[in-house]
């Protein structure tokens, strides 16, 4: 999206005594007289005929409060910080005005010196409590000093002041948007508008926070507007292109995005979108290219190494793309919970023979039960291996072999260990390739006992029972093309099977939905760890689900799995396939261009018309 205005302080070239007589009469002798001869050789731009006239009215009266305010203001201008700042306390000893109160408090914020100026603007806010420009002040240096709430706060009294201040409102709602209280943000933005509504700033704003809102016809609309009022704007062409692939436009968002370039060649992140709109194009080799033209602007760029690393591994290319995927570390947003150990993390360079490693959950849960695959391996190297996963996957990960100790990655306190490497390191440290991927059958089957109490729980099994998942976590990059709503399902639910829900916490409308059918078994509620999940698929004949973390348990078990994909899979599903190398037990249903999950539930229709077809009840 666009960059942000920032907030601007401007010094008070305007003094608080204005000249009352004609600056231009000869012969001034006065301190008065010359200090309205210098103000006036400033504002015309004669800096040092202006300072002349500031020493001889201070020859005169050396505290001259308005002549040391404008020796100030002149040594400001000049970078001469320091001067200033002994000029205008001169000035503020002799006669405290909120004019040269902030005049010093700009000073001060320049010279790096924040928390200075911060009580020289709160002093001037004092003594003159109803001066919105003051407050302004106040607000702007709050926010240089990462205090967002507070300069919130002082924003919004500006506002009170003075309801038709732009800064203030534009200021107001970029704090709100950053705050995540976009519909208040959004409000503001509407206030701002009204005063003026050709303010590109603000509708670009609005637009970053429609994005937010997930309202993107309207996130466009606003970029569309923007564009009529600055179409040379690169920033608001990228914001166009990012609001059409939201919309899965992509093809013209790309044309968007090379607009963006054309005005502004090498803007690191219209790159960065431009590569993933050709990836969403299936352009794989121009989106490898892309991405490489960014880290050719920018080698550090930190998540356009993890793009191209996912188009690599997206290509099998897995050498490379392991590699460039520990990118992921320096991006900002990556894993914050991550812990920041003091031990050194291993990726496979150093023996770890006879060493305590800890292996750590560092994505989702279906990431860390595909890639535990991994960690006999590595126990196979003569390490003793500490496993630490989220709080739900410890009692089924517990007993995977070559786990001495597995624990949940929330204890505050971990056992004693030598070297630590996340979970999604394991394929780089283990220098896993396409054709040695570890075997799936890596977790024991689930006690005898819970999948008995499954099998009482559905009854007879005289159809095929279907196990279903159709969403996933909605805070997933990509879950507005991976998942689908549950009424997308409608039509398998007419097929004679027993269609077991395994949707844990569904959204609301799928909520509803799920209460009002009876041809849904739903126990999701009982369903209290993944080993309990695991019991049920055991007596499920197949699972129908898009890519969650259920895909990859059913797959782990060997249990028939068949995966619904958007048309651009996660990475680790690979390119043009419709089985998976992680797992002998996954068909993979793939959309086509047009991106429709109907014609991918049609041909799940067919083969799964295909299986009940073939279903013989007591014959799993």
């Amino acid at each position: 999206m666009s960059s942000e205005p920032k907030a601007a302080d401007t010094p008070a070239d305007k003094p608080a005594a204005q000249p009352k007589t004609d600056p231009g009469a000869p012969n001034a002798t006065t301190p008065a007289a010359l200090y309205e001869a210098g103000f006036r050789h400033l504002q015309e731009g004669r800096p040092l005929e202006a300072q002349v006239c500031c020493l001889q009215a201070l020859e005169i009266q050396g505290d001259h409060a308005d002549a040391l305010h404008l020796m100030g203001l002149l040594s400001l201008r000049g970078g001469q910080h320091d001067h200033a700042v002994e000029w205008l306390s001169r000035a503020i000893r002799k006669e405290p005005r909120t004019d040269y109160l902030a005049t010093l408090g700009i000073t001060l914020k320049q010279m790096g010196r924040g928390e200075e100026a911060l009580q020289v603007f709160d002093k001037a806010v004092q003594l003159k409590p109803d001066d919105a420009e003051l407050w302004r002040h106040l607000a702007n240096m709050l926010l240089a000093l990462d205090r967002s709430a507070d300069a919130l706060l002082g924003y919004q009294h500006v506002l009170r002041l003075n309801p038709g201040h732009l800064e203030a409102a534009y200021q107001s709602a970029l704090i709100l948007h950053r705050l995540e209280r976009f519909e208040e943000a959004l409000a503001e933005l509407d206030r701002l508008l009204v005063l003026r509504g050709d303010h590109v700033p603000a509708l670009q704003l609005r637009a970053r926070v429609l994005r937010a809102l997930k309202r993107f016809e309207a996130c466009l609309a606003d970029n569309m507007r923007a564009y009529a009022l600055d179409p040379a704007d690169a920033f608001t062409c990228n914001n166009i292109g990012d609001a059409m692939q939201l919309l899965g436009r992509h093809q013209e968002g790309l044309s968007w995005f090379d607009k963006a370039l054309a005005l502004q060649p090498d803007i690191a992140d219209v790159l960065l979108n431009r590569g993933y709109a050709l990836l969403q194009l299936h352009r794989f080799d121009e989106a490898i290219e892309t991405y490489e033209r960014l880290l050719g602007v920018d080698p550090d760029h930190a998540r356009g190494k993890w793009q191209w690393a996912h188009v690599q591994l997206l290509n099998g290319n897995f050498e490379a793309g392991w590699a460039a995927r520990e990118a992921r570390w320096d991006v900002a947003d990556f894993s914050p919970d991550y812990p920041r150990f003091s031990q050194p993390k291993w990726l496979g360079k150093e023996s770890v023979e006879g060493k305590t490693v800890l292996v750590c959950a560092d994505e989702g849960l279906g990431d860390t039960i595909q890639f535990a695959r991994f960690v006999p391996m590595l126990a196979a190297r003569g390490a003793r291996v500490i496993l630490a996963v989220q709080d739900p996957l410890v009692p089924l990960l517990s007993s995977v072999t070559g786990v001495s100790e597995c624990v949940a990655d929330s204890k505050r306190t971990l056992p004693p260990f030598d070297v630590h490497c996340p979970v999604m390191s394991l394929p780089l440290a283990c220098e896993a390739r396409l054709e040695t991927i570890p075997p799936a059958g890596y977790l024991p089957p689930p006690p005898a006992e819970r999948v008995e109490a499954w099998e009482r729980r559905l009854g007879p099994h005289d159809r095929l029972r279907v196990g279903l998942v159709w969403s996933g976590n909605a805070k997933q990059g990509d879950d507005r093309n991976r998942s689908m709503p549950l009424a997308t399902l409608m039509p398998l639910l007419a097929m004679d099977a027993t269609f077991v829900s395994l949707q844990k916490d569904p959204r609301p409308a799928d909520r509803a939905l799920l209460a009002e059918r009876t041809d849904i078994v739903d126990h999701t509620a009982e369903l209290t760890d993944f080993v309990e999940t695991a019991a049920l698929m055991s007596c499920l004949d197949l699972v129908v689900t898009v890519c969650t973390s259920v895909a990859h348990l059913a797959g782990t078990l060997g249990r028939p799995t068949w995966v619904m994909l958007p048309y651009v899979g996660d990475w680790r599903w690979l390119i043009d396939r419709d089985d998976s190398p992680w797992y002998p037990s996954v068909r993979l249903f793939r959309q086509d261009a047009a991106r429709d999950y109907g014609i991918v539930i049609d041909r799940v229709r067919e083969a799964l018309a295909r299986a009940i077809a073939a279903f013989e009840p007591g014959n799993r």
